[in-house]
């Protein structure tokens, strides 16, 4: 039923409770946070007690899961103890109705309170720093004697592994990524016997490049004319992807190679398999722009690589 407004005299259009009110701003940005957030934790490849990092496939990747873990759980200690003290000082503080305007008792220092907040982050640091320092020492230790040495060289934009012990190679070409199935077999692939210490010899033909193979949670630069080691002990079977980590320039994002953890027996019949295709010797580090470092060059000596 139409009414008339007593001020204007027009119509008035009748109210429809039968039809939803539309929601509001905050229904709305509450929804796209919502979905933003599932969509960031979709992509994430761990579980939420390992700090969603991937599940790590080496005897050290526990290491990396614990120092990660509890970096987080101490940080977002402190933070909630700030977060909380920030809106205890707005609630109390606040200005209220009887206020009278006037400004409560001016301090120009605090001694305590500014050796408090000076003392306590230094500490968190020295604290952080320890535990750090003590897990990449553990991670980076190649004292002990490795079952299988492999140089991995960085190139523009693939990658060579030389299986030093048994004296055979795998030369890598660029990856011609056409999006279609089967791409990934083409890639340099790597062989690691599984429960075995391998020891990564790593060197770059050209630029900077970084050595990564995620589930080994482990990652290290490949600087030309350096020579960079480190050992894993593989403890999964299966086959992991690996990538170069750091920009080396137009196609970065295709030098990409696969890691195959596979028994014993796979691993030497592998080896067979190279050396039946004639890729016996090792490629030489001396076809690398720069040359080998002198302070670094008796590291590829003691692994017995070509330089």
């Amino acid at each position: 039923m139409l009414g008339l407004s007593p001020e204007e005299g027009a119509p008035l259009r009748p109210h429809d409770d039968s039809v939803p009110r539309p929601r509001g701003r905050r229904a709305r940005f509450t929804a796209a946070i919502a979905g933003l957030s599932a969509l960031a934790l979709s992509g994430c490849a761990g579980q939420a007690s390992d700090g969603f990092l991937p599940r790590g496939a080496t005897q050290g990747a526990e290491r990396v899961t614990n120092l990660w873990v509890g970096s987080w759980i101490a940080a977002l200690a402190v933070g909630v103890l700030v977060w909380g003290l920030i809106i205890w000082c707005a609630v109390a503080y606040r200005r209220r109705r009887d206020d009278d305007g006037s400004l409560p008792v001016q301090l120009r220092y605090n001694v305590p309170v500014e050796i408090l907040y000076t003392v306590v982050p230094v500490l968190m640091v020295a604290v952080f720093f320890y535990y750090t320092q003590r897990d990449e020492s553990a991670l980076l230790d190649t004292s002990k004697k490795p079952d299988v040495v492999v140089n991995v060289i960085g190139k523009q934009w693939s990658w060579d592994f030389n299986y030093v012990n048994e004296q055979v190679y795998e030369a890598g070409t660029h990856a011609q990524l056409t999006g279609k199935p089967g791409v990934e077999e083409t890639l340099p692939t790597m062989y690691l016997p599984v429960n075995k210490r391998t020891e990564f010899v790593l060197t770059s033909r050209d630029v900077i490049h970084s050595f990564w193979v995620p589930a080994f949670l482990q990652k290290l630069d490949m600087i030309p004319g350096k020579v960079n080691r480190f050992q894993v002990v593989p403890t999964e079977t299966g086959t992991f992807q690996g990538k170069c980590a750091e920009l080396c320039g137009s196609y970065h994002s295709q030098m990409l190679f696969n890691v195959k953890v596979v028994d014993q027996a796979q691993y030497e019949q592998h080896i067979s398999e190279l050396k039946a295709r004639g890729n016996t010797g090792q490629l030489d580090n001396g076809l690398n722009r720069s040359g080998i470092m002198p302070q670094d060059a008796d590291k590829l000596k003691e692994a017995g690589i070509k330089q």
